[in-house]
Order: C-alpha cells, then sequence, then structure tokens
C-alpha cells in the first residue's frame, strides 16, 4: 500500500507540476505548442485529458517497459488504449515495440523514432589500439542473458576468449557460482557498476560487446558499444535488430542459441581485421541514425504533424 500511495503522489505530483507549466508558458506570451510524454504510465497517464484541456497537442513516446507492463497484464490494455487515443502522435523506439503496441491497440497509428545518443561521448578512439575478449553491459538479471553468455564461454568456439561484465544485478551470486562451476573464473572479470566515463574506456578496450538480451526495447548498450567502433553480437530478438544490422556490421543469431553464441564471439575474436572493420560500419550507421541532429529533425517532423492535427 506504501508502493501505490507514492504511486498516486507521484501521478499528481508530475500533472500538477506539467499544469504549473503550461500556464506559465501562456501567461509568459509563449504557449507551448507541443507537450512530449516519455513512457504512457506513468507520464501519459498522469496528464490524462489534460493536453485537450489546455488545447495543446500530445506526444507520447514509449520506450519498452511501460509496453512490456502492458503485456503481461491484460486488464490494462483498455486503460493503455485510452492513454493513447488522447495522443496526437505516438512513437516508439523499435519495430518490435511498435508491433507490440499494434497488438494492443490496433486502431491507432504508431511510427518509429529512436532517441538521441551522446555520439561524442562514445569516440571510436586509436583504430591502431589493440582490442580484446568480450565486454558485457547490463543488469545480471534473466531478461539481459549473462547465464547464457556463461555458458556460450565454455564452449569450445571460445575456449580462450576472456569477458568483462560491466553491470550489477540480483542473479550475479548465483552467476559467479555458475562461472565457478565451468571453471570460467581466471577468465572473467566482474568490474560491477561504472561511471560513463569508465564504460566507454571499456567499450573501447573490447574486440566484441555481446548482448544475449530479450525483450530489449531498442537496445542502448549496442548503440554506444557501436559508436565505439566496438562490434555487436546479439540475440534477434525485441529492438535489437534495429541496431545490430548485418549490413552494418552487426551479427544477430537465434535467441537462446548458445551454440549460434559462441560461433559468433568466436569468429569476431579470431578475426581482428574484420572486427574492426565490422566495428566501423556500424559506427557510421550509428552517427546517422543516432546523432542528436538527425533525432531532433525526426522529431520536428513528429511535432509540426502533431500541432497540425490538433483542433
Amino acid at each position: 500500500w506504501g508502493g501505490r500511495a507514492a504511486l498516486v503522489g507521484l501521478l499528481r505530483a508530475l500533472r500538477r507540476a506539467t499544469t504549473g507549466h503550461l500556464v506559465a508558458a501562456a501567461a509568459a506570451g509563449a504557449p507551448v505548442d507541443v507537450l512530449h510524454a516519455h513512457w504512457w504510465f506513468p507520464s501519459g497517464l498522469a496528464l490524462w485529458g489534460l493536453p485537450r484541456r489546455a488545447g495543446v497537442p500530445l506526444v507520447i513516446t514509449m520506450h519498452g517497459s511501460d509496453v512490456r507492463l502492458a503485456q503481461g497484464v491484460r486488464p490494462v490494455h483498455p486503460l493503455m488504449r485510452s492513454v493513447l487515443r488522447q495522443a496526437a502522435a505516438r512513437t516508439t523506439v523499435s519495430a518490435w515495440l511498435k508491433d507490440a503496441v499494434r497488438t494492443i491497440a490496433p486502431d491507432l497509428p504508431v511510427s518509429i523514432a529512436p532517441m538521441p545518443v551522446d555520439v561524442d561521448g562514445f569516440p571510436p578512439g586509436d583504430p591502431g589500439h589493440p582490442r580484446a575478449g568480450i565486454l558485457f553491459v547490463g543488469r545480471l538479471n534473466a531478461q539481459k542473458g549473462p547465464a547464457d553468455l556463461l555458458e556460450a564461454l565454455a564452449r569450445k568456439p571460445l575456449a580462450q576468449g576472456t569477458l568483462s561484465l560491466a553491470g550489477e544485478g540480483p542473479e550475479e551470486g548465483r552467476l559467479k557460482a555458475r562461472a565457478e562451476a565451468l571453471g570460467l573464473g581466471d577468465r572473467i572479470r566482474w568490474l560491477g557498476m561504472l561511471p560513463p566515463q569508465a564504460l566507454a574506456d571499456c567499450y573501447r578496450r573490447a574486440a566484441v560487446v555481446a548482448m544475449p538480451s530479450r525483450g530489449e526495447g531498442l537496445g542502448l548498450v549496442a548503440v554506444e558499444a557501436q559508436l565505439s567502433g566496438t562490434p555487436v553480437v546479439a540475440y534477434a530478438d525485441g529492438g535489437l535488430p534495429d541496431v545490430v544490422r548485418p549490413a552494418d556490421g552487426g551479427v544477430l543469431v537465434p535467441p537462446g542459441d548458445i551454440d549460434a553464441l559462441a560461433d559468433a564471439l568466436g569468429h569476431v575474436l579470431e578475426s581482428p581485421e574484420e572486427g574492426r572493420r565490422r566495428g566501423g560500419v556500424a559506427r557510421a550507421a550509428m552517427v546517422e541514425r543516432f546523432a542528436p541532429s538527425a533525432v531532433a529533425e525526426r522529431y520536428l517532423d513528429t511535432y509540426r504533424a502533431a500541432r497540425d492535427r490538433a483542433p
């Protein structure tokens, strides 16, 4: 009950703050043109009915966790549809999320528009600097797939591979025990949570980044890694096929196929020149799609369309 009360308080505070800003902007002679809510829940729910009363068109962007929440609770579907219906435009950060939203709200148009990434914060570094090992970045939980990665590391194609895991999570103790049982103790580094600069350095030092995740809304780690010039091997699941594209240097394997994961990672480790080539192609693709200027242009188009559709 304490958590529910806190959620109600959050919704009220968000609505109150947004209302205050709209009123202040109008009083200052610079009324808001478009209201952009991120996540249909809690932000979209908190603003229910407000955009129409204020005469301001609403754009709602869904990032992943909010959609997964609705997928798992069917009684929530009517509520989600009602929240989305009030928006003049709805966007998701990947094609997979768009399909998931259309399953719940098939009558509502949805477009794909990823968020921007600080491309300058993930430079590729010196091309001549040696890269080594596999890097995993993310929560140590079942959804991110580190357990699959440990199993892959024990397979023959990766007999000499090393693995660094950057992150924390509820599965950490079990994963460490499994690593010891597989005889991987001296081949793994447990880095814990890292600040952005240290994480960027890890990306640049790695030969390959592994993402055996399921149900990713987009896969920000994949974007950051490829901006750093590091190729990514990922499960072809969720939003990852949107950013880890074979035509752009990425490698996708079937979800849950440990042998395919081990083979793909082993191939990149054994072919450093190929890895550098893939990393260079991937970085160019990420800059083109995720640079703030490119994303801003796409959202300006969305905002203009939402404003034009407003009554």
